[in-house]
């Protein structure tokens, strides 16, 4: 059984209100990257209800996309920002 010293463990943040408003903008950003990057909006299934503005045209994969683009932006700036004692 090897034993890590605990120097070497990476330092992660506690959800709090700040983590959360990361995460969120970090997902809006990847919406509206994928607002103006995805050329051929609609063409999967469409969303079950009514969608604000900045969601028009998506369906249900370009949700998906930009929300799993947003997640891996939103950890990695959640990561990093509590590495470097800022968060």
């Amino acid at each position: 059984m090897v034993y890590l010293p605990l120097a070497t463990l990476p330092v992660t943040a506690s959800w709090s209100v700040g983590t959360a408003l990361i995460m969120i903008t970090c997902n809006l950003f990847a919406v509206a990257i994928g607002f103006y990057a995805i050329q051929k909006k609609g063409v999967g299934p469409a969303l079950p209800v009514a969608m604000p503005g900045l969601f028009t045209g998506f369906g249900i994969p370009e949700l998906l996309g930009t929300a799993s683009l947003g997640h891996l932006l939103g950890a990695g700036m959640i990561l990093g920002l509590s590495n470097a004692g800022l968060l």
